[in-house]
């Protein structure tokens, strides 16, 4: 059974900067595309990044792109989401996934696993 495991979740001031985390037990997920997603209170869940399981392809939301960059480690089973320049706007729970062969990664219907969320809180 694959569990994803999400962490550096918090709180910072506008502006500021965050690094996020998820690995991976179970299972190797080096063939796996993985993807972060984020769900704020009264809102669907929102597609943020993506990166294939090479790492060689990278995706962004426009709302994302330019602020955060998406990387992962497949020796450790684990992907990253470094966040910079954070606004309130960004405040959400964010979830690691993966899927194998995706056709559509923006799409949170498509992923197989997912972890538990770590909260993100921007002030303003």
């Amino acid at each position: 059974q694959v569990q994803l495991v999400e962490s550096g979740g918090g709180l910072v001031q506008a502006g500021g900067s965050l690094r996020l985390s998820c690995v991976a037990s179970g299972h190797s997920l080096s063939k796996y595309a993985m993807a972060w997603f984020r769900q704020a209170p009264g809102k669907e869940r929102e597609f943020v990044a993506v990166i294939s399981w090479n790492g060689g392809v990278t995706e962004y939301s426009d709302s994302v792109k330019g602020r955060f960059s998406i990387s992962r480690d497949n020796v450790k089973n684990a992907e990253y989401l470094q966040m910079n320049s954070l606004k309130p706007e960004d405040t959400a729970v964010y979830y690691c996934a993966a899927v194998f062969r995706p056709n559509n990664w923006s799409h949170s219907g498509e992923y197989e696993y997912w972890g538990q969320g770590t909260q993100v809180t921007v002030s303003s």
